[in-house]
This record gives structure tokens, C-alpha cells and sequence, in this order.
């Protein structure tokens, strides 16, 4: 950082112009705050090990945004626990994102931690632009006893992984105005869970965009050197359209029912061709449940399975007695999530009311490796997906005993996201599998993966047993009003430790197939039931 920065305190204001004259204001404060330094190196000198008291968490927040602020850089990183790693970042804040000038305004202290707004300046090229967003820092106590920030990347931007930093320049490629299905210019800052795959896709296909000027922005380069998220536009280039499989109604559907359940994720389907209409999490940010997901899809993965036993020669109307409670020969045992049972039930009663016990008890209709291979040949879960972005295809791995009557009903060691089980329903409501991507296959360029789907009456009776749980089963509730012959659905609840089961919700209707979990949610018919009925409701 350059001498002679310039700063002001007002009302609790911290502001420094970067590599701006004015050093003696700064040697003011220095002054100002002489006695409540002098005090924290008397404190300091008898090494406490006790947690920092309010007034020393205040204070060393204080100095060190001053300091910071002020472009004072040896001073901020001194009031560190990590003074090398503190002065890398908050150089580099300076000299590689361009921050040219900052105002830090810190907030009430809760417990350890201190909030603090960020009004930043950013200058490339003769192009500036403001640039304001929020973080945080936390105080501890040193080794040397004295109270000290931990410093973290996140204290820069929240957004900063450890070994990763802010850069401001030219665009590494142009500008790209990304398009849904029928050609309208999507929006990242209307539809907030499309920022990661924008970038990902700029990143990917950038370079074969035709046309366009590079625009100046503020980005993340990763520990891995390369652009993890765009945060802030200077000056946008001119673009060129990149098209995506995205629908712009269905997307701000989307993103408007997981607003209003946290921890919640959605993803649409084209059944047809496997492109993704929507794709929505909240947060918006942090980890992309949707596609990302490695958790079990609990009574939703009962459509696979059904699948398999349909295969197998089991009929709908099969007799399959539903028990409160069953275990298999030498096999723990079993309870419904729903506490019914039915003596009379037939198979396609046990699949619309998530019998459980009633799965179970055919669990010798298929052999330990049916599921996994029913899933691969049919459901194309298995080799790896090329979804144009980062996407997990989910895993099934089979086994024998308790591990497959546990993945029989969605348990056990499978790993599933919304992604995964939307392709599920899209494979079960047309008997053909078509691999999900959020881009033409031309523009992928590479390999999909590849499945045989299913039998013409394995897919006739899937269907008349989906629809039959959206009219009368466990998903006629959520359902209502999304019950014509041409939907069907299935309800799921995850057990998740000591926490309630993750929400999972399966449904479709037309065209499109939508899948929602809610981690926590309880019973998917509740949590993420509503969330694929509102997606449906706007397809």
C-alpha cells in the first residue's frame, strides 16, 4: 500500500482514500487512539488467554479497519493472527482488484464477531464504478495474549474460499448474453441462482462466442487460478447471445417458491429432451443443492425401484400386504413414515401411500445388483453426465442384506440431488432417457451419457401408478389442482441423523418434470410438495 493515504472518522465511519496525500489526518487518529493502544499492550503484556472482553473486540475491530481503510497495510496485517497471508490480501485488495478508494462502517458487535459495510471505489483504466456489499470479522486472542482479528479471505468479500482473491481487469471473454429456450436475454440479477452457471458457462464456451467486446469487471480467482464468479461490472462489453435449454418463466417461478423455504432446491426438466428449464436454490449462493447434492432422495427413489420390480414381473395389482412394521429374513426391520398399514393392499396402494414395509417385503423379487443396473441401463444413472455445467449424476451402489431393502425405499448409501430425480420422472413419464444439460448438445461438444430406457408397459404402468399417488396418494395434497391424466408425482422423507428427514418431492405433468428437496423439510409432501407445484403451475 502507498504512504500517505487520508482518512476521516465520523459517527463510527472508518473511510481512507487509497494512495491519496493526506497522511497527517492518519497520524491524528494514531494519537487519538494512543491511550487505548498503550492499555491493550499493557493487557497484552501479561498474556491473557481469556476470550477478548466487548471493549477490546470494539477497539482491535476498530484499529484494524482504520488501519485498512487508511491503506496503512503493515499496521491492518500487525492486528492479525496471520500478518504474511493479511498483507497478501489486503495488498492485493489495492494493487490487484483495484480498490482505489474504501469506506469501512463497522456494526454492532454480536459476541465475537464484527459486522462491517464495505463502500468501495474500483478504478481500471480510467473507468471507476462504486462497489458495496457486507462482511465480517472475528477477534480472538492472540498467542502473544493481546486481542487480534482471525484473519480469514472471507473477511475481504464473504465470498472468498481460503487461497482464493479479487481481481479487476478486462474480462478474460466477451460478454455473453445468455438466452432461455425461446430467446429472452435471462437476467442474473433477477434470477439470482443462475450467477454460478453463467459464469461456469462463460468460463466453459466463452471462447467459441463469436463476436462481442470484453467488458471490465471484478472477479474470484480460485486457489486454481481461474475465474470461480463474476461480482461486479465496471464497464459491460457488448455481447453476443449464447443460447441455453432455460425457460424464463418457469426459472422466476422457481425462484420465488424455494424463497420460501430455507436450505431448498428445485430443478425443472424438459422430459422430452432432457434440457433444464429452471434451476433455483436457497441461498442462492453457497452450495448448489440442485445439481450438487450427495444425499439420499428417500421414498422418491421408489420410482426406480418400482421400476425394477415392474421389470421384474410384479404387477400393480399384485397383492403386497402393508405392515406397520416388517423386517426381511435375518433383516432389520421396518416402519412406515406414514404409521399406515392396509392388510389388503395391492402394490400400486403401497407405492401411492409409501408403504415401506410393503417394498420391502419384495425385496427378494430382484437380485443385489437389479437396482444399480436398472439405473444405469434405464435411468442412465451412472456414467458420468455432461451437463454443460458442473452437475453430480447421483449414485446407486447396490449391495445385499439391510443395504439393498435401504435403497429399496431410498436409504441406505445412495446419493441423489433434485437434478438426479427430475431425470427419474422424466424417464419414467416418457419410458425414454435423455440426459439433462442446460445447453444444446451442440455446444456441449462432448460425449452425454446414454440409456436404453424402459419397457413400453413398465412405462404405462410407472405412469398410471404416479398418477394415481397425485390424485389419491401421499401427493394429492400438494397436487391439487395439478391432477389431470398427463401428471403424476411421489412424495419422499429422507431420514437425515438426529435432524428431521430431508423434504423430497417428485412430480410431473406434460412435458416437464420437477423435483424439490428441503433439507429438514420433514415430510416432502409438505416442504417440497408445494415448491414443484408452483414450478409446475407456471411450466
Amino acid at each position: 500500500m502507498q504512504r500517505g493515504a487520508k482518512l476521516g472518522i465520523v459517527g463510527g465511519v472508518v473511510a481512507g482514500m487509497l494512495g491519496v496525500a493526506g497522511y497527517g489526518v492518519y497520524n491524528v487518529l494514531d494519537a487519538l487512539n494512543s491511550d487505548s493502544t498503550s492499555s491493550t499492550s499493557k493487557a497484552g503484556s501479561a498474556k491473557s488467554t481469556a476470550p477478548p472482553d466487548a471493549k477490546e473486540i470494539t477497539e482491535t475491530a476498530a484499529d484494524f479497519l482504520a488501519a485498512w481503510a487508511a491503506g496503512d497495510t503493515a499496521k491492518a496485517a500487525g492486528l492479525t493472527d496471520s500478518v504474511q497471508t493479511a498483507t497478501t490480501a489486503l495488498s492485493g485488495y489495492k494493487d490487484k482488484a483495484h480498490v482505489s478508494a474504501v469506506t469501512l462502517t463497522p456494526g454492532t458487535a454480536v459476541g465475537a464477531k464484527v459486522p462491517f459495510n464495505v463502500a468501495a471505489t474500483l478504478s481500471f483504466q480510467g473507468k471507476t464504478s462504486p462497489w458495496a456489499y457486507d462482511s465480517a470479522l472475528t477477534v480472538i486472542r492472540g498467542a502473544s495474549g493481546k486481542p487480534v482479528v482471525q484473519w480469514k479471505a472471507a473477511v475481504v468479500h464473504p465470498k472468498l474460499a481460503e487461497g482464493a482473491s479479487l481481481e479487476t481487469g478486462t474480462a478474460k471473454q466477451a460478454t455473453l448474453d445468455f438466452t432461455d429456450r425461446n430467446g429472452k436475454v435471462l437476467d442474473a440479477v433477477k434470477y439470482p441462482s443462475l450467477g454460478r452457471f453463467f459464469t461456469q458457462l462463460r468460463t466453459k464456451y466463452g471462447s467459441k462466442a463469436s463476436g462481442g467486446t470484453p467488458g471490465v469487471e471484478t472477479w474470484i480467482d480460485g486457489a486454481d487460478g481461474t475465474v470461480t464468479e463474476t461480482l461486479h461490472v465496471i464497464a459491460k462489453g457488448t455481447g453476443s447471445k449464447f443460447p441455453t435449454t432455460l425457460d424464463a418463466d418457469i426459472q422466476a417461478a422457481a425462484e420465488k417458491a424455494v424463497l420460501k423455504r430455507s436450505g431448498s432446491a428445485v430443478t425443472a426438466l424438459d422430459s422430452h429432451n432432457g434440457g433444464i428449464l429452471a434451476v433455483a436454490n436457497n441461498p442462492a449462493t453457497g452450495q448448489n443443492l440442485a445439481f450438487g447434492a450427495q444425499i439420499a432422495p428417500g421414498s422418491t427413489f421408489k420410482v426406480l425401484t418400482a421400476a425394477a420390480l415392474l421389470k421384474a414381473g410384479v404387477k400393480p395389482g399384485d397383492p403386497v400386504s402393508c405392515a406397520v412394521q416388517y423386517a426381511a429374513p435375518q433383516g432389520k426391520p421396518y416402519t412406515n413414515v406414514e404409521k399406515s398399514s392396509n392388510p389388503k393392499a395391492d402394490f400400486r396402494w403401497d407405492f401411492a401411500n409409501s408403504c415401506n414395509t410393503g417394498f420391502v417385503r419384495l425385496s427378494d423379487e430382484i437380485k443385489p445388483d437389479t437396482l444399480p443396473s436398472v439405473a444405469r441401463d434405464s435411468f442412465g444413472i451412472g456414467p458420468a453426465w455432461n451437463c454443460g455445467v458442473q452437475c453430480l449424476e447421483g449414485k446407486v451402489p447396490g449391495g445385499t442384506g439391510d443395504e439393498k431393502t435401504s435403497e429399496m425405499i431410498g436409504q441406505g448409501q445412495l446419493q441423489m440431488n433434485p437434478l438426479t430425480v427430475a431425470s427419474i420422472g422424466a424417464t419414467a413419464s416418457t419410458g425414454s432417457f435423455h440426459q439433462p444439460r442446460m445447453v444444446p448438445l451442440d455446444v456441449i461438444g462432448a460425449p452425454v451419457a446414454k440409456a436404453g430406457g424402459l419397457p413400453s408397459g413398465v412405462t404405462s404402468d410407472l405412469r398410471s401408478m404416479m398418477h394415481t399417488t397425485a390424485v389419491s396418494g401421499t401427493a394429492a395434497q400438494a397436487m391439487s389442482g395439478l391432477q389431470s391424466s398427463g401428471c403424476g408425482a411421489k412424495t419422499g422423507s429422507a431420514e437425515a441423523g438426529a435432524t428431521q428427514p430431508n423434504g423430497w418431492f417428485l412430480g410431473y405433468c406434460g412435458d416437464v418434470s420437477v423435483a424439490a428437496v428441503v433439507l429438514n423439510g420433514g415430510h416432502g409432501g409438505d416442504s417440497a410438495g408445494p415448491i414443484v407445484a408452483a414450478v409446475l403451475k407456471a411450466s
